[in-house]
This record gives structure tokens, C-alpha cells and sequence, in this order.
């Protein structure tokens, strides 16, 4: 999920999308530890989207 995208969503959608990626998330590293995980790449690029969402969400905090 790019920036750009994150920044169009709303305060509710971005607390939606924040908890859905926590989930998959989760399960991946459920998959990973019983060596099921087919794209370990999808790790990775979660986590960064799930910093950046807490990014724009604090930095709205703020202003």
C-alpha cells in the first residue's frame, strides 16, 4: 500500500485496514513457524505498511 493511498483513507478505514493487516499478519507467522509460508516477502512488506499507517494516524494526533 503506497502513502498516497493511505493518506485518501479515512481516520475509521485506516483503523480497519491497521487491524486487518495485524491479522494476516499473525497468521503468517503462524504459517511460518509450521514451515507453510509460501511468500515471505508478504512479512516484510505488512510490517511497513503497518508503520505506515501508524504514521499518518499519529501525525493527524498531532495537528
Amino acid at each position: 500500500m503506497k502513502i498516497k493511498e493511505i493518506l485518501n483513507l479515512s481516520q475509521e478505514e485506516m483503523v480497519k485496514k491497521l487491524a486487518e493487516f495485524k491479522e494476516e499478519l499473525f497468521n503468517l507467522r503462524c504459517q511460518k513457524a509450521i514451515h507453510q509460508l509460501n511468500n515471505p516477502m508478504r512479512i516484510r512488506h505488512l510490517k511497513k505498511d503497518i508503520a505506515r499507517i501508524l504514521t499518518v494516524l499519529n501525525s493527524k494526533k498531532e495537528v
